[in-house]
Parts: C-alpha cells; sequence; structure tokens
C-alpha cells in the first residue's frame, strides 16, 4: 500500500468513525458544533502563564473519546503531521522569557516553558475538540447544521465539495502512483524527472474527473446549491447537553478547580 492509498484509507475511516452509533454520535450537530466553538473560545482565553485553570480542560476531549467509542490513538496518528507543527508555535518561548516563575523543588522553571507547555496544550484540546467533532458527525449533518445557522450556501457547498473531492483527489493520486511502479519495478518513490509529468497528468485526470462529477449532478438536478435530507431534530437531551456544557465551561474558567483541589489534597 503506497502513500496515496493510506492517504485515501484514513479520509474513508473518518466516514466509518462518522458513522458509527454511541451517545455522542446521537447528539444533534448544532449543540456539537455550539460546544466545540465555546471550548476552543475557552481554552484560547487562558493567560499564557494560567497552565493550573488550563490543565482541566483535558477533562472534556477525555470523556468524550470515552464516550463516542473513537480511539485515542486514532487522533494522535491523524493529526501527526499536525501535532509537530503546534509544539514549535511555543518553542522558542524559552529563549526569549527567562525570568523564574516558579520552582519545582529545587529547580527554577522559566516563563518561557511554562508559557511554552500553556500554547502547546492549547492547541492540542483545540484539535482534540474539533476531532471530536468530526469524527463523530457525518460530513452531510454537519453541512447541514451550518446552513441552520444560515451560513451562506456557498460556503457550506465549497466545504462539502472539498471534502468529497479530497477523496478522489487523492484516489487519482493512487492509481497514477500504481500505474508508475508498475512501470518502474524495485524504485522507491517517483524520480525527479518524472515529477513535472506526473503532476501535469494528475492536473489533466483531475479537471476530467471534475467535469464528469459535475455533468453527473447537473444531470440530478444540481443548480448551485445543495438540498440536505431533513437533519436530526433537537431533543431535550440535546439542548441540556448545549447549556450544561457551556456552564461548565464558564465556570471552570473564572473557578480555579485545579488549585482548590491542590489545596484539598495538601491538607
Amino acid at each position: 500500500m503506497n502513500k496515496a492509498e493510506k492517504s485515501l484509507y484514513e479520509i474513508r475511516e473518518m466516514d466509518d468513525l462518522a458513522a458509527g452509533d454511541s451517545p455522542v454520535h446521537r447528539l444533534w450537530p448544532l449543540s456539537k458544533f455550539f460546544v466545540t466553538i465555546a471550548y476552543i473560545i475557552t481554552v484560547m482565553s487562558f493567560h499564557k502563564y494560567d497552565l493550573n485553570g488550563l490543565f482541566v480542560y483535558v477533562l472534556y476531549p477525555v470523556v468524550m473519546f470515552q464516550l463516542s467509542g473513537v480511539p485515542v490513538r486514532t487522533f494522535f496518528r491523524k493529526m501527526r503531521i499536525v501535532l509537530p507543527l503546534v509544539i514549535a508555535v511555543g518553542v522558542f518561548n524559552p529563549v526569549f522569557d527567562r525570568d523564574i516563575l516558579l520552582y519545582v523543588g529545587k529547580v527554577g522553571v522559566s516563563g518561557g516553558v511554562v508559557s511554552m507547555v500553556t500554547l502547546i496544550l492549547k492547541g492540542v484540546f483545540a484539535l482534540m475538540a474539533s476531532f471530536i467533532l468530526v469524527a463523530t458527525t457525518p460530513i452531510d449533518d454537519l453541512c447541514a447544521a451550518l446552513r441552520m445557522i444560515r451560513v451562506p450556501a456557498v460556503i457550506v457547498s465549497l466545504l462539502l465539495l472539498t471534502y468529497r473531492y479530497i477523496g478522489v483527489l487523492t484516489e487519482e493520486v493512487a492509481i497514477m502512483t500504481n500505474a508508475y511502479h508498475l512501470r518502474a519495478p524495485g524504485q522507491k518513490g517517483i524520480h525527479i524527472s518524472a515529477w513535472g509529468s506526473f503532476l501535469g497528468q494528475l492536473l489533466l485526470r483531475s479537471m476530467d474527473r471534475a467535469n464528469e462529477l459535475y455533468a453527473s449532478m447537473q444531470l440530478r438536478g444540481f443548480q448551485g446549491n445543495f438540498y440536505y435530507r431533513e437533519g436530526k431534530k433537537a431533543r431535550f437531551a440535546d439542548i441540556l447537553f448545549l447549556v450544561l456544557m457551556i456552564a461548565v465551561f464558564v465556570f471552570l474558567r473564572f473557578f480555579p478547580l485545579a488549585a482548590w483541589i491542590g489545596k484539598l489534597v495538601v491538607r
């Protein structure tokens, strides 16, 4: 299995995860969307040195992973390219901020180290919340929810078509890669001399495939807007989940739960 086929498998794996059946999967898509937005905004609002207050927010993604049945290792495997970029955001903070902020035993910890860890946790928590939303909500239901809050149809259509066409483009790359290796057995990767023709052929094949897809959409009555099936209706449990989660996020934002628990443990 080449890299393109692995990427195609991972895209289809996300669709399989979203098609699951769990308490999180059955929640109203719009409530999950608003909770995710509220969670990310709350996490990002913490001060760069407020590591204690931020750390308790790990509870939300951990609980959601457990309730949804989505393996945590799947998140780290799919985010393996993005996570290093998140870590690199604050990697130079210890260089520029060397003032000692606290002591762990006799070891002094600078403000740069604390702010670096805080930035990393913010990025990881935001990615985990977003991943939970996508892994438990089919893209059609998510787009239908966006239309319910009056997101412009053009933006929603672009989101849906981009998500769908990534799989089509990856499939074309996999087919061309397999064809290339059949003509060059034993060669690792694609030789640099073939990159230009490979990308040119990929562009032409993608344009042909896109025209075929658009023609098939027009034959099925597409006139610029998607007409989504009637989505899930909000239940009392969905509204309760939305209100309760936002209330918990606000409470944890202003109440130092970690410090309070620490005092109890010290006593």
